[in-house]
């Protein structure tokens, strides 16, 4: 978090110099907790969606100049709002962004290939896009409700894989240094829901390994998937598994608060879900706050009969009052 005093004008003002067309496009006071998964939440102090990595650099240098953090934001998912808002800019990346481009053109059963994805493609979407040509190795991705470029940020992660199995490479721009590099995997530092990625740091695209199946095989794969998680999993106002697994493989952070009897332990208008455990759920018209206090009252519950004291994969905005110690997630 920045503790530079900014103002909205400022930057308007800067990015003004630069590119009349761009500055047209911020939005001052613009939704924020709306465009989560969550659904809950107020607003940003400005919020821009960008055409091109020129002006991602504009908007980053202008931001750097007022002392105005950053937030890129893609489908909303981990993410979730103060009620009071945030006063920063989040940039969404536009259609330059959402790509996907894909060489099948001779190749047979079990070899491999290169995917290049924009980091603004939907997960699902590439899930299924691969499938229905026989693609084989992202058939998990329909289940994770995110982009590309947040899938690299956390390494996300289901059903057996995560990214780190996939990646090859990714572009990243560096909004600090105004500068576009092409990351190693090595680079990444890809870990259990993490990487060395920060709120400075964009993915453009990434480039992802598959291999040739046959694609009823790999389309029956997607819907058993998509099938399990529905059978499994809460629909609703969430944001997927909120607790990172202490020792992946071994304990289970779903399975840590289920046996302390958690599901439904309601605050205000979010509870624990009653179909899994590390599934937080906010009522339609609910309050961001009563999600964040669900998330610390279950963490310490936990903490206190077991010893875990558990991560959260969820990114808090505007929570720096109230969430001093960051137990709950990253505050931003």
């Amino acid at each position: 978090m920045s503790t530079t005093e900014w103002h909205v004008d400022d930057i308007v003002k800067i990015v003004s110099a630069e590119s009349a067309d761009l500055a047209v496009k911020m939005k001052c006071d613009a939704p924020f907790g709306g465009h989560t998964t969550y659904r809950v939440g107020g607003h940003a102090t400005c919020a821009v969606e960008v055409s091109s990595v020129a002006e991602l650099l504009v908007i980053g240098n202008a931001a750097k100049s007022c002392g105005a953090p950053l937030a890129v934001l893609g489908r909303g998912s981990n993410t979730l709002v103060s009620d009071t808002g945030w006063h920063g800019v989040v940039i969404t990346l536009g259609p330059f962004s959402d790509w996907i481009n894909v060489d099948t053109a001779g190749l047979e059963p079990g070899e491999e290939l290169v995917i290049e994805v924009g980091g603004a493609v939907a997960m699902p979407v590439l899930s299924r896009r691969m499938a229905s040509i026989g693609v084989t190795g992202l058939e998990w991705m329909v289940g994770v409700p995110g982009s590309i470029g947040g899938a690299v940020r956390m390494n996300a992660g289901g059903h057996g894989a995560e990214l780190s199995d996939a990646i090859i490479d990714a572009d990243i721009v560096d909004l600090h240094l105004g500068q576009q590099e092409r990351w190693q995997v090595d680079r990444l530092e890809l870990g259990f829901r993490s990487s060395a990625l920060d709120n400075h740091h964009v993915v453009l695209s990434a480039r992802l390994k598959g291999s040739m199946s046959d694609p009823d095989l790999v389309s029956t794969r997607v819907e058993d998937i998509v099938r399990w998680r529905r059978q499994h999993q809460p629909g609703g106002q969430n944001c997927g598994s909120v607790f990172v697994n202490p020792v992946p493989g071994e304990v289970s952070a779903g399975a840590l608060i289920d046996e302390l009897g958690l599901r439904s332990f309601r605050i205000g208008s979010a509870e624990v879900s009653t179909k899994h455990a590390n599934f937080i759920q906010a009522d339609s018209n609910g309050h961001a706050n009563d999600v964040y206090e669900v998330m610390e009252s279950v963490r310490r519950q936990v903490l206190d009969a077991t010893g875990y004291d558990l991560r959260s994969e969820v990114r808090l905005f505007g929570f720096d009052d109230i969430a001093a110690g960051g137990h709950a997630g990253d505050t931003v």
